[in-house]
């Protein structure tokens, strides 16, 4: 009997022992977790981004990580995209106030000369010329502000099943009068009947900054070639004009915002038309294409994809 006592004894003393066990292993277990969870958001805070570690992914603490692994990519990844629309911003603030600092400084000094002089027809000149300030600030900022809509995304795309007959009336009629002044002929080859999935109010607005250039850029009597082919995958749209042209070192810069070619800084325009075109095209997963050599013309083309 006293061995039975003693064996019941020592069996409870047993258990006693592997539970006092398991409870600091498992208070250790809970520690180390905690430390290690801690560890990890102090890093995030820092802004610092978690490394891949082969933990394994069946224990607590590995799907734990994973966990925090992710999310501590997209943590960066909107961290990134924040301090980018920051920098969009600090770039289109800078531009907007370099590119109205001539204008203004110009209204400014009319106005100065206007309010010296006596001569009734010197004062009419200087109206004429301050009202071409006006209409060039004026058409400098609704294009920062068509420029900073689409880029920031408050316009949004709106792609539908249209004639592209219909787009290309709408660019091209706001050329025609500039073009006729110059005795530029402007022919369009295309089909009637194609349909194709796009935006017509901003495709219009992209075909126009391309018309628009070309006219600027084309000499007197020159001429103007549209032609539209549907292709298997996609639907160029090109512009085909005889002027200037663009030598090939410039072309990958003509696209940029604010440039403009050298020699032609006493036209109309501020350099942002190209970017514009390809901003709305490549919305609509399109991508355009220049062909140009100096003094050979320029060819624009815009490619639109067939599918929705």
């Amino acid at each position: 009997m006293e061995i039975i006592i003693f064996a019941g004894f020592l069996l409870l003393g047993a258990i006693s022992f592997f539970a006092f066990w398991k409870y600091t292993r498992l208070k250790g277990d809970i520690y180390a977790y905690a430390q290690k969870v801690d560890a990890a958001i102090n890093r995030m805070e820092r802004g610092d981004e978690l490394q891949s570690t082969p933990y394994e992914k069946d224990d607590l603490w590995g799907k734990t990580y994973d966990k925090l692994l992710r999310l501590s990519r997209l943590y960066t990844q909107k961290n990134l995209e924040i301090s980018e629309e920051k920098n969009k911003l600090k770039e289109l603030v800078s531009d907007i106030s370099h590119q109205t600092k001539t204008p203004m400084a110009n209204i400014k000094l009319y106005l100065e000369m206007m309010a010296e002089e006596t001569a009734p027809d010197r004062n009419e000149e200087y109206l004429k010329k301050l009202k071409g300030q006006i209409d060039k600030l004026d058409f400098l900022l609704q294009s920062m502000v068509k420029m900073s809509r689409l880029e920031t995304g408050a316009i949004k795309i709106q792609k539908e099943n249209t004639l592209l007959a219909d787009t290309l009336a709408l660019a091209i009629s706001n050329v025609v009068i500039a073009a006729e002044k110059k005795q530029i002929k402007i022919d369009v080859q295309y089909d009637e009947g194609l349909v194709l999935n796009h935006d017509k109010k901003w495709t219009a607005e992209a075909l126009f900054n391309l018309l628009d250039n070309a006219v600027k850029y084309t000499d007197f009597g020159g001429d103007i070639h549209i032609a539209v082919c549907r292709q298997e995958l996609f639907t160029r749209i090109s512009v085909q004009d005889t002027g200037k042209g663009i030598a090939p070192e410039r072309q990958a810069a003509i696209f940029t915002r604010f440039y403009r070619e050298p020699e032609v800084h006493d036209q109309e325009g501020i350099g942002i038309g190209l970017y514009l075109a390809r901003e709305i095209i490549t919305q609509q997963k399109g991508y355009m294409e220049v062909r140009s050599e100096a003094g050979q013309g320029s060819t624009f083309m815009i490619y639109l994809p067939n599918g929705l």
